[in-house]
């Protein structure tokens, strides 16, 4: 049973796996690829490249647009996303041998982060739900994808302090994941649970809002010099467009 368990949930993974890595790079291909005609900085925006890079790394570490916009979505944003971070930093001891020393000094901070995960994440459930503002433009998907995050939180949280499973045949079975050796799986029901939620979580990544990690690096909000003044910006097809004209006004004349 554990072994036929184990070959579906191979399976799973290695599909939920190949859709995500696909459809993420699909999705940045996409974006690469989308002209940004105008120059749009939000100001007060930086005028060097540099400048740009340091604003990128304020923004993705520190959310700092969104402190400045709301202190409560912040406030909540950065419990989630920073929990998160180390929840995913202690689960990388099911597939390392031998473990980082990083990694397992990181261990009881990812386990109790997994608290702060599910307050920030009912958080912004109870924002979307309550405040009117924000329940008037929030999509079902929006609330959706809430209740899976914090589903697979609560099932983590329970095998972690309430029903422990085989840690040593649950990382065998990822680290056979990694070479394609088939590893039997315990067949206890929260764990299922726990990694089908997760394998669906992938699944769906590619075509959800959380698609916004790395969209950030796209926003031309974000990524623009603000330099009207010193240099004329041209979208590639406006150039390339700009060069046909100019090769047809020259057979003209």
């Amino acid at each position: 049973m554990q072994m036929t368990i184990g070959v579906i949930y191979a399976v799973l993974f290695w599909a939920a796996t190949l859709v995500l890595v696909l459809g993420v790079a699909n999705k940045i291909r996409i974006y690469a690829k989308v002209p940004a005609p105008l120059k749009i900085p939000t100001t007060p925006a930086p005028v060097t490249q540099g400048g740009v890079v340091i604003r990128m790394m304020q923004e993705v570490f520190l959310f700092k647009s969104l402190f400045r916009s709301d202190k409560l979505l912040w406030a909540l944003g950065f419990l989630f996303h920073y929990a998160m971070l180390l929840i995913v930093i202690r689960h990388f001891r099911y597939v390392q041998e031998p473990i980082w020393g990083f990694v397992q000094f990181m261990q009881p901070f990812g386990k109790y982060a997994g608290f702060l995960f599910i307050i920030g994440l009912l958080g912004l459930l109870a924002r979307r739900l309550f405040i009117d503002r924000v329940r008037y433009i929030s999509a079902p998907s929006d609330i959706a994808m809430l209740l899976l995050l914090i589903m697979i939180g609560i099932s983590g949280l329970l095998m972690s302090f309430v029903s422990h499973t085989d840690i040593v045949m649950v990382k065998a079975f990822f680290r056979g994941l990694i070479t394609f050796d088939w590893q039997p799986l315990p067949t206890d029901g929260l764990l299922l649970l726990h990694l089908g939620l997760v394998a669906i979580l992938m699944l769906i990544f590619p075509i959800s809002k959380l698609l916004h990690a790395p969209g950030i690096f796209f926003s031309p909000t974000r990524n623009q010099v603000d330099n009207p003044r010193e240099k004329r910006h041209v979208a590639p097809w406006a150039e390339e467009l700009e060069k046909q004209n100019k090769m047809f006004l020259d057979e003209l004349d």
